[in-house]
């Protein structure tokens, strides 16, 4: 018989228009790393979800015409909220996310930054004026689109889920969100929790927690009906095809955000100590489960030993085990599921040639560290993102080769070059096929008023700052005639 963990939070239903209402089941959330039950939660139906989209359809008029300033105010009280009780949130992430405790804390530390970005779009320009051929007074102006169904991922539920939704609410509209069923309570019901506190409007945010079994039929639900008019997703590239494919066949609006095969590359006129640094951080920080993961080191051959000679050690160091042990910096993966796929890629490679320098072991939902070499093409691994504590390590000769390199993959999130020569970088910049590259720093990096996003199968549209408005906004020409437009005589 499973035992409840003591830290589990007090589970009061899901959240629409404002109430806490029961669900007509519930699934349990796990702790991934000692695998015990962490909480027994609202196991969401379609008709949650309608519920919801009634509430936050219903909502909208009033929110949307609310004093753009009030809005702003607003989005700073829940800021204020999550900074008073975001040790709650280290606490939640850590035993449902199995995340170390680091990790936690610069999420918490981060998200009240989204909020407070998300405040100052409502002081940004909504529109312009154009110029007329006809004297008109000619203006091109920003409109919320109304209902924003939001759909987070699990690996950073408090960053990935304020993203998907502070912008949408700034810019006016209400939200349905639901979150991963690997992280209900962290990317979900606790956010209702601070958004309640901090007197949001009944209606205006909603969250429609479920399970596994149930997630098609209320992700279907939330695309297909007609009062959400836009989806907001970040997550694997798979599943967002698929949303991707049914909103626009419902002539829906839809940012996705997805996942990466990324890069650093390494020249040899870098300096290898920070990048051995940085490249431990950008692979193994969170297990690699970070869509921005550094998953393949592109190290200029004449520099190649010297760079693993640094880099191998600080991996080696790098301790596995139980989140409950603040000496374990690499925690579980987040299930079963993923731990099997990894180990798969490990399997793959091996039995194709590759060999294991560090690492490789691994046990129930862990798998430690690994760095591979002597990987290539016809190897899973090469191709597929990992999503793991794992990275390949490959030389080059040239910058046409190690450019290449980077290309040769359908994914284009980020990229990072190291390199003394920054003119050579910046010129590079623009032949990586990817959304974002960080010159002299690693691939994971992220800002709240910044355009993240990829392209290719990494995803499409922007989060972040004014580039969010494309996302949640519609253009709405309007024109003022004064007397100006002349029209055939025989009319």
């Amino acid at each position: 018989m499973l035992t409840m963990n003591q830290e589990a939070p007090n589970i009061r239903g899901l959240y629409i228009n404002g109430e806490w209402v029961p669900a007509s089941g519930s699934f349990d959330s796990f702790d991934p790393s000692s695998r015990s039950l962490y909480a027994r939660i609202p196991d969401g139906t379609a008709r949650d979800v309608a519920a919801a989209a009634e509430a936050a359809h219903s909502a909208f008029p009033a929110w949307s015409g609310r004093p753009f300033h009030e809005r702003a105010h607003l989005l700073l009280k829940i800021a204020d909220v999550w900074e008073r009780r975001k040790e709650d949130f280290v606490k939640a992430t850590v035993k449902e996310g199995g995340g170390w405790l680091g990790k936690g804390a610069f999420e918490a530390g981060y998200v009240a930054e989204v909020f407070r970005s998300a405040a100052a779009l409502c002081y940004q320009n909504i529109g312009e004026v154009l110029p007329s051929e006809h004297g008109k007074v000619s203006t091109a102006t920003r409109w919320p689109l109304g209902v924003v169904g939001v759909i987070s991922p699990w690996n950073m539920p408090g960053i990935l889920t304020s993203r998907g939704f502070a912008a949408a609410l700034a810019v006016g509209n209400t939200i349905i969100l639901k979150p991963s069923e690997d992280t209900p309570y962290a990317g979900g019901l606790y956010f209702a929790e601070i958004l309640e506190e901090a007197g949001v409007p009944k209606g205006v945010f909603n969250v429609i927690t479920c399970s596994r079994d149930s997630v098609m039929a209320v992700g279907d639900e939330m695309i297909e009906n007609p009062l959400v008019k836009a989806i907001s997703f970040t997550g694997s590239t798979a599943v967002g095809r698929h949303i991707a494919a049914k909103a626009g066949a419902h002539l829906k609006k839809c940012c996705v955000e997805l996942g990466g095969k990324d890069s650093m590359i390494v020249f040899d006129d870098a300096d290898l100590d920070k990048a051995a640094r940085a490249a431990n951080f950008g692979s193994f920080m969170h297990q690699g489960q970070i869509c921005m993961s550094t998953e393949k080191l592109l190290v200029q051959d004449r520099v190649f030993d010297s760079f693993m000679g640094k880099f191998l050690p600080r991996v080696s160091r790098l301790k596995t085990g139980v989140t409950t042990d603040p000496e374990n910096t690499i925690g579980p993966l987040i299930n079963e599921r993923q731990a099997i796929r990894v180990r798969g890629l490990l399997d793959d490679a091996v039995a194709k040639g590759a060999r294991v320098e560090v690492g490789g072991k691994s046990w129930d939902n862990f798998v430690e560290p690994t760095v591979l070499t002597n990987v290539n093409a016809s190897m899973n691994i090469w191709h597929e993102e990992t999503f793991g504590p794992v990275v390949i390590a490959v030389p080059f000769s040239s910058e046409e080769e190690a450019i290449a390199l980077n290309n040769d993959t359908d994914y284009g999130l980020t990229a990072a070059v190291w390199t003394e020569d920054e003119a050579r970088a910046l010129e590079m910049a623009g032949k990586l096929e990817t959304g974002m590259v960080h010159i002299n720093c690693q691939n994971v990096n992220d800002e709240p008023h910044v355009p993240f996003g990829g392209v290719k199968a990494s995803g499409v549209g922007r989060y972040g700052g004014r580039w969010s408005l494309d996302a949640f906004t519609e253009l709405r020409w309007i024109t003022l005639d004064r007397g100006g437009r002349h029209f055939p005589p025989v009319f």
